[in-house]
């Protein structure tokens, strides 16, 4: 069957591979329908992602239908449209005996550490496909980004009421959004890219954003909308250091700062004039929860989050290698693209 690998950074090439074993205990047998490409697809092509190993076949983000199920699967059953839960846990460890199954010592992300769905069928372990009877292959392949933004604003413990900032407009920042939003917060976005910041209003209807332009104007325009106060919760997305160590400046006292993008730079920032004296907490937040998943599903097929502006570009399976280095380009305007299988 078609596959294709990022063999190395920068040189995706078409693989012919083995067809899927029968499902065996616990196993489903799926087909791939929808592949949605996010930013650490675009990290490992471009050699910039930490785990990423090579030779990879990419793709997490995977809208799928069950073809066939092992002895003692029960929550899914052939013809089924699922989510793929991608973080494959050991269900041993510590973190995983105490619920933290998106952190498990040993987690093997699809498409990152291990094998992904870019791909026509694959095995998985049932217990990570998660059924809607309502949404399309595309809706289900946009289910992780949203879930690594919901998961974020869950650790940040954002409330109605909060000042919520949100640095960077990428996928995972705008999935930060429509979570802070659902959660009746005010939402503010910064970032470089002003028409990254248009697409917030227009599109996600944020309450207010703020162009970076790196000259202090930033504080000062998160002081005009929170009066004074600065935010609850920041939520950097950027994964890029410089920004990183600069978000405590913009957190409130007693806020909260969560880290959901990934950088391998060290971040540096004052202790004693910020952190301390503002009693800030800073955490880190990695993939999602089962029950995240869940519950998007849910809010989707309710229409609380309206998945309609999400995915801008398309291709089919045999044009992915062409376009991709394209959807790169800040101009292309890519918010998120999507690869048909079929």
């Amino acid at each position: 069957m078609k596959a294709i690998q990022l063999e190395k950074p920068q040189s995706f090439r078409p693989l012919d591979i083995a067809e899927p074993k029968a499902p065996g205990p616990g196993e489903a047998l799926l087909r791939i329908h929808r592949i949605g490409i996010c930013g650490t697809d675009y990290g490992g092509f471009m050699g910039k992602m930490p785990f990423y190993s090579y030779p990879r076949i990419p793709g997490h983000e995977l809208g799928v239908e069950v073809i066939a199920v092992g002895e003692g699967v029960t929550n899914v059953q052939p013809g089924d449209r699922c989510s793929v839960e991608p973080y494959l846990n050991c269900q041993r460890c510590y973190a995983c005996r105490r619920g933290l199954t998106n952190c498990c010592e040993t987690n093997q992300t699809l498409g990152v550490m291990c094998d992904g769905g870019m791909c026509e069928r694959m095995l998985l372990p049932a217990r990570k496909l998660h059924v809607s009877r309502k949404l399309s292959y595309e809706q289900l392949a946009l289910v992780e980004t949203l879930a690594i933004g919901c998961h974020a604003v869950d650790r940040g413990g954002v409330q109605p009421g909060h000042h919520v900032l949100v640095i960077g407009a990428g996928p995972i920042g705008l999935s930060a959004i429509e979570f802070v939003k659902v959660a009746g917060a005010t939402c503010i976005v910064l970032d470089i890219n002003e028409g990254r910041l248009a697409f917030c209003r227009d599109q996600l209807h944020v309450d207010h954003t703020i162009v970076a332009r790196g000259d202090g104007s930033e504080l000062k325009r998160l002081e005009e909308v929170t009066r004074g106060q600065l935010a609850d919760v920041v939520i950097d997305a950027t994964g890029h250091d410089k920004s990183m160590s600069q978000a405590l400046a913009y957190c409130a006292f007693g806020g909260r700062l969560v880290y959901v993008g990934i950088t391998q730079q060290e971040l540096t920032f004052p202790h004693a004039p910020i952190m301390h004296r503002r009693e800030l907490t800073v955490m880190g937040s990695r993939n999602a929860l089962s029950r995240d998943f869940a519950r998007i599903i849910k809010l989707i097929e309710d229409g609380k989050i309206d998945t309609k502006p999400w995915i801008t570009h398309r291709a089919g399976f045999d044009d992915m290698i062409a376009q991709f280095p394209g959807w790169l380009k800040p101009e292309t305007g890519v918010i998120k693209a999507m690869v048909a299988v079929e």
